[in-house]
């Protein structure tokens, strides 16, 4: 249902377009495309990766990006491609986004500068273009980002192997139906939900609030709206990301816990098992399924809401610590919203990033940002 829902809401601005005479729309390869350029181009072009649709058969779906009445004020040009297959392939996805540029090149000429913005996988479509593509974009603007690429399937898997820990279930052996039977019938015997858990649950509360990145404004309704989601088995099945599942690496993961819990950080990083990629997985000969290196060379603007759970806010902080590492912090600005949603930004906030992404493009001045790596209770732009 949840998917379905996704499919429609990407869909549902279509129609609007249908007669308008600057969109032009077809197929490039084996994905569909939209294209909106006005009369009186600016010259600047934005190029959409949008995010998840879930599993299955067939192209994926066409969506808009998020302010086009925005652009459509500032004379912007921007162009969405609905990628070749379903499916979690930022690899893929980049490469249908790539062949879309140069066909809007081709069809109307070369912009003075390109964006690269995405949404939730999206977000690891703008990171990986940045990096493997410096001389594209210009720029690039991320929105509930999956902005440290497979770290989110380390995440999921932390978060696995920490319920499994805490409520004794083999979890990570079962298979996808005995998996959805564990979680919803033992697991929550022995942790309960939020708001309603055990002491073993709080143990894990406490485990999986530091995984997400700390103590985070609204993290237990964030929690309540994704404890079952986030929970991955080792073998997903037909219903989940398979692909990325593969690369799931938690051997770099430090578990904490708050004191007082009845066990301490040591024990949990002995005891925990730990996951560890396929043969073949997590290679630079994927790029996009390597862990991104941090060395983006244009500016980077990021979104993220403090209390999402699907794609948590470590994955910031994580790439945060990739452009210290790599000298290039100085083009990464990131903000966030006291949300408990994924993708759940205010269209002002969209809005004026975008805006201020520009100025940082044509004037060099550099707009403010939040510290993610300090005091996060205090996070929330504006």
């Amino acid at each position: 249902m949840l998917r379905a829902l996704l499919a429609l809401l990407l869909l549902v601005a279509a129609p609007a377009l249908a007669d308008d005479p600057d969109v032009f729309t077809g197929t490039q390869g084996d994905a569909n495309y939209r294209i909106k350029k006005p009369a009186d181009w600016n010259g600047g072009l934005i190029l959409f990766a949008h995010g998840y649709e879930g599993e299955g058969e067939g192209r994926g779906s066409l969506a808009d990006i998020r302010f086009a009445s925005h652009l459509d004020q500032g004379k912007y040009a921007w162009a969405a491609s609905g990628f070749r297959s379903k499916g979690y392939r930022p690899d893929w996805f980049l490469a249908d986004t790539v062949a879309l540029r140069d066909l809007f090149i081709q069809k109307f000429g070369r912009p003075r500068w390109t964006i690269l913005y995405g949404d939730s996988m999206g977000g690891h479509v703008v990171v990986a273009g940045l990096e493997q593509y410096p001389e594209l974009f210009q720029g690039g603007m991320t929105e509930c980002g999956v902005v440290d690429g497979v770290g989110l399937a380390d995440w999921r898997y932390a978060y696995t192997a920490a319920a499994e820990y805490f409520s004794g279930l083999k979890l990570l052996d079962a298979g996808p139906e005995d998996f959805e039977k564990l979680i919803h019938g033992p697991m929550v015997e022995r942790l309960g939900t939020p708001g309603h858990y055990t002491e073993p649950g709080r143990r894990f509360d406490s485990v999986v609030r530091h995984l997400a990145g700390g103590d985070l404004p609204l993290w237990e309704e964030g929690l309540a709206k994704h404890y079952f989601e986030s929970l991955r088995a080792r073998q997903p099945g037909p219903d989940y990301p398979r692909e990325i599942a593969r690369h799931a690496d938690t051997r770099q993961i430090v578990y904490d816990i708050a004191p007082g819990l009845g066990v301490d950080a040591a024990t949990l990083n002995r005891s925990i098992r730990p996951i560890v990629p396929e043969p073949g997985a997590r290679s630079a000969a994927n790029p996009a399924f390597a862990p991104l290196t941090g060395r983006i060379r244009v500016p980077l603007i990021s979104l993220h809401d403090t209390a999402d759970v699907d794609v948590p806010l470590r994955l910031e902080q994580n790439y945060r610590r990739r452009t210290m590492a790599a000298g290039t912090s100085r083009l990464l600005v990131q903000r966030t919203q006291r949300r408990a949603e994924h993708c759940g930004a205010d269209q002002a906030v969209r809005e004026e990033a975008f805006d201020d992404l520009v100025i940082w493009l044509e004037r060099g001045t550099v707009p403010r940002g939040e510290n993610l790596l300090g005091d996060v209770t205090k996070l929330g732009w504006r």
